[in-house]
């Protein structure tokens, strides 16, 4: 195990006050309650189908409310959490209300830590569940053998044992002439992604991978690295997120779920996930948005290597932290 994970713990925390003590008798509210039994339930139907052996891999969830965090599904919950009835214990917050990430809080395995749907950028509670699966492919990520072996392996701490690197790391975001293609290969790669001929597709497909490596050529040996790595890493999990979403639009959630007041039908969401993220991405600004770009950017990447190299998903975990090696197009 690395050893900035508890450093970084250490430095969330830093940010909340703790409470003093679990309120007496806590309960998770009843609302709350319905969204976490119907991600799981979601989650048994679809994980298998987007990635081989998912549902192997353990799913401890803590929600995050204004003074209490209950975690389930976690087979050994630590001493200090209080059991408060079958599989949910509580303990007082710690945690921002609005945190949306996925860890080792405890130790292994990486346990999903998440806010309420209002306090959190999904706002909603469906598209509060594909967030979770976006989390919850963070936690298949943490599984892989050797996964943070191979994060130290990348070099690229540079002395920072917080692990906020994977945040602050100085990529030349201002940079005018990296800048200037990243702009130029977004835009192509929203072109390529827009053709529906195959044979234009497959032309405008070799001008992309062209582009892409004159992007990356741009690039020290670090900044390759680093850039890679947030794209396998978020990119690929926004990616997801957006495959199941349209995986479940024929899915039927339980009667409680789609009672809750903010209920969308899988169906609505699933047909805006997609040109949501595209759209998101035509509006990417290196410069100003910075590690963010990679979210929208990855999932492209990912929509665009289903079309030219479908069988990538298979390579996935064997090239980890790194994009590059599925991007090779035979003709």
């Amino acid at each position: 195990m690395a050893t900035f994970l508890p450093k970084l713990i250490a430095l969330c925390l830093l940010a909340v006050p703790a409470t003093a003590a679990v309120a007496q008798n806590p309960r998770l509210p009843t609302e709350d309650a319905i969204r976490i039994k119907e991600f799981y339930s979601l989650a048994t139907a679809l994980q298998d189908k987007l990635w081989p052996g998912w549902s192997k891999v353990p799913a401890p969830l803590m929600l995050v409310t204004s003074d209490t965090e209950f975690l389930t599904h976690h087979a050994a919950p630590p001493k200090e959490m209080q059991m408060v009835e079958h599989d949910l214990y509580a303990r007082p917050r710690q945690f921002p209300t609005g945190f949306q990430a996925t860890f080792p809080a405890f130790g292994p395995p990486a346990v999903m830590v998440v806010g309420q749907p209002v306090n959190t950028a999904s706002k909603r509670s469906t598209p509060w569940l594909f967030m979770v699966m976006h989390e919850h492919f963070h936690q298949l990520q943490w599984a892989q053998p050797g996964y943070m072996d191979a994060i130290n392996g990348l070099g690229l701490s540079r002395g920072d044992t917080t692990g906020m690197w994977m945040l602050n790391y100085p990529f030349p975001y201002e940079n005018p002439e990296v800048v200037k293609s990243f702009h130029a290969l977004r835009d192509l790669l929203l072109i390529v992604l827009e053709e529906k001929d195959e044979v234009a597709f497959k032309k405008l497909a070799n001008q992309y991978l062209e582009q892409r490596k004159k992007f990356f050529a741009l690039l020290s040996a670090d900044d390759h690295k680093y850039f890679s790595f947030q794209l396998w890493q978020e990119g690929i999990a926004r990616y997801t997120e957006v495959k199941a979403a349209e995986l479940a639009a024929d899915y039927h959630p339980a009667t409680e779920f789609a009672a809750l007041t903010d209920y969308e039908s899988f169906a609505s969401y699933a047909a805006k996930a997609r040109p949501n993220t595209l759209s998101e991405l035509r509006e990417a600004n290196l410069t100003s948005w910075r590690r963010t770009v990679v979210y929208s950017f990855g999932a492209a990447e990912g929509f665009f290597l289903d079309r030219v190299n479908p069988g990538w998903k298979g390579r996935y975990f064997a090239a980890t932290l790194s994009a590059d090696a599925y991007f090779e197009l035979k003709n």
